[in-house]
């Protein structure tokens, strides 16, 4: 089969994953994945396209525990098993590589890849990557058809505001880096964030956050009737949604295969529910997942997460 015609370092490869049979009521996430072609996907139904952003610059830049360039590898390998009960078809377009310290390239190539798969009608899905991840994806988001003229709204589950002032961009200063984007198209940026650790983010960070209208809410108070109301009044004001999660928004007996494991974090109940609450809501446009280091995993726990979470946003 041909494969995407979209810029890629890596092209997709085969899934795998447990054999019980050939028929639909046996049948898996690798044997329901095929490689994307534009022609495929325009001829299906409720399309999403999953694409890999195997880099961890951004966390080496930050000082943080790299690794989360193997994470969509080991994000696929969780999910290939996994039953399929989804009512949509899922393509894989394969995987953009951020060598060495080349991630503003990267970025680059990434959004280009997501700006063509938004505007050919996709739901796209990137597996990351450090959170520096969220750039690349809103460069793509950004530069695509479906948001001219709509409100767009940044859904971040997530432990840290990542909102950092730095000469160098990182896995630390992506939302920053959207606002002050935003700012220079003559737009707001509208981030909410869900999950936010108040020990692991400084004054300066708050002070940030509220000068640029951040809606958050600290893990303490994430209850699953709190947050419920949070996210429906963040997606009542946006007619579009990029909802990006950063897997250190759990605990770290739940996710402990991260940049930086999370003390306290929300439960993943609580997070399961706002991907159902987004899934519902008809908004969501592009999703991402980050922060996945395969190399401090326990069990492949933190990548069957993600892998989780994934096929309940797209069911």
């Amino acid at each position: 089969m041909q494969t995407s015609t979209i810029t890629v370092d890596v092209s997709p490869t085969p899934w795998t994953g447990r054999f019980d049979g050939d028929g639909v009521e046996h049948r898996r996430w690798w044997q329901a994945v095929t490689p994307h072609t534009p022609a495929a996907a325009a001829a299906a139904s409720r399309p999403a396209v999953v694409l890999g952003f195997c880099s961890d610059a951004g966390v080496l830049r930050n000082k943080g525990r790299v690794g989360a360039a193997a994470a969509p590898a080991a994000i696929r390998t969780a999910l290939g098993p996994m039953a399929y009960h989804l009512q949509r078809n899922v393509f894989d377009a394969g995987d953009v590589v951020v060598e060495d310290d080349s991630l503003e390239a990267g970025q680059e190539r990434a959004g280009r890849a997501i700006a063509e798969l938004l505007d050919a009608g996709n739901l796209t899905v990137v597996l990351g990557g450090g959170h520096e991840t969220a750039f690349a994806s809103y460069l793509g988001v950004a530069g695509s058809e479906p948001v001219r003229g709509k409100r767009l709204g940044v859904l971040n589950l997530d432990a840290h505001f990542d909102l950092r002032d730095e000469p160098t961009p990182s896995s630390g200063t992506p939302f920053l880096q959207m606002a002050q984007a935003e700012a220079a198209a003559g737009r707001e940026l509208k981030y909410a964030v869900v999950g936010i650790s108040e020990p692991n983010n400084t004054r300066t960070l708050f002070d940030t956050a509220d000068r640029l209208g951040v809606k958050y809410l600290l893990d303490e108070a994430c209850s699953p009737e709190a947050v419920e109301v949070f996210v429906s009044d963040f997606l009542s004001g946006v007619d579009v949604l990029y909802l990006t999660i950063d897997l250190d928004v759990m605990p770290a007996s739940v996710a402990p295969g991260v940049s930086a494991p999370a003390a306290y974090g929300v439960p993943l109940p609580v997070i399961s529910a706002v991907c159902r609450q987004v899934a519902a809501s008809g908004k969501l446009l592009h999703l991402d997942v980050a922060e996945l280091n395969p190399e401090f995993d326990i069990d492949n726990r933190t990548a069957k997460v993600a892998a989780r979470l994934v096929n309940t946003l797209l069911a």
